[in-house]
């Protein structure tokens, strides 16, 4: 077992993937030669040639029309989106016509592309470049929706998301890119609807997407250490949802709290509590706790923008409260 970064395992997933199948191809702006702002893709157009790699001009709504019309061909057309913010240029495109197509023509047509792009704030790069909009498209149906916590979760959701007949978003954290976590050398895929328990637990439940994990897991050490005993669990993918590992977990703990990094009203937050709400009820001894970024623009501010995200010192304040304890100003 290697330890790669994020940015790497991204990188040879898609590799491998266009190795695999020649209907594999990718577009969008500054893919080629730039290998993107953040140099996820770069030496891929060296191997595979500007005719599979194509940069594009500054027009998301045409490269993604492209995308689902060669999609809808028989390509595997795989869309990389600057930043997730951009999101906003394309919905008609991937919400109206990728994700019916299938639906639309009585499943004889097939709409298999990857949409990638990323989230996060904390990155000091202000409001129209720090959002994180998974909630918009998980609430679409037809689209499913992946969000790797890891360098292992980013290479084997991508592989699997490349294979997938339907259109798959994955947002990958940006702060995320360079962290390192052990990899395979061999092939792997990570099925989507499978979610992982990262650390078990007996008091309560802590559910956390992309980089959340980490938040949970570092606020998890922290109640260690006072003798409250958190279990772990990366959804991975937030449509298809594994519900069952949820709802198994706060069975037993009998609280939980749902950290994501999107604003938290009417987000994954908001629908995770809801259904463990419904369907573990009579398990619960505390009400499902969200915790998700500040229902406010994301301030350029230093000091500002790191109120607006959950951090492992606020979480572990909440699940202290849960569990009976006195709440610590985390400040």
């Amino acid at each position: 077992m290697r330890e790669i970064t994020l940015s790497q395992a991204v990188n040879e997933a898609i590799a491998e993937e266009m190795r695999r199948d020649e209907t594999v191809f990718l577009l969008g702006e500054d893919v080629a030669e730039a290998g993107t702002p953040f140099k996820v893709l770069s030496g891929l157009v060296e191997e595979f040639g500007t005719e599979r790699v194509i940069d594009t001009p500054i027009a998301e709504p045409g490269f993604m029309g492209i995308a689902v019309g060669a999609a809808m061909t028989g390509a595997r057309p795989i869309v990389d989106l600057m930043f997730g913010d951009f999101i906003f240029l394309i919905m008609d495109q991937l919400c109206n016509q990728a994700a019916k197509t299938h639906y639309m023509s009585g499943g004889k047509l097939n709409v298999p592309l990857v949409l990638r792009t990323n989230l996060g704030a904390t990155r000091r790069s202000a409001a129209q470049h720090s959002q994180s909009l998974q909630a918009l498209v998980a609430h679409i149906p037809g689209l499913k929706v992946a969000m790797p916590s890891s360098a292992y979760e980013a290479k084997g959701l991508m592989k699997s998301a490349i294979r997938d007949n339907n259109p798959v978003v994955i947002f990958e954290d940006k702060l995320m890119y360079q962290d390192k976590a052990e990899v395979p050398e061999e092939e792997y895929l990570i099925p989507f609807g499978v979610g992982n328990v990262k650390r078990k637990g007996r008091d309560i439940t802590l559910i956390a997407t992309s980089s959340m994990v980490q938040v949970a897991e570092k606020a998890a050490d922290i109640l260690s250490a006072e003798g409250i005993e958190a279990e772990v669990i990366d959804p991975r993918t937030i449509v298809p949802l594994d519900e069952d590992l949820l709802i198994e977990s706060v069975k037993k703990t009998s609280r939980a709290i749902v950290i994501d990094e999107g604003h938290q009203s009417y987000g994954v937050t908001s629908e995770i509590a809801s259904r463990l709400n419904e369907k573990a009820f009579y398990h619960l001894d505390a009400p499902v706790t969200r915790m998700g970024a500040m229902d406010v623009p994301v301030p350029f501010s230093p000091a500002l923008e790191d109120l607006t995200v959950p951090t492992p010192e606020t979480v572990a304040a909440k699940a202290r409260l849960l569990c009976g304890g006195e709440l610590i100003d985390a400040a």
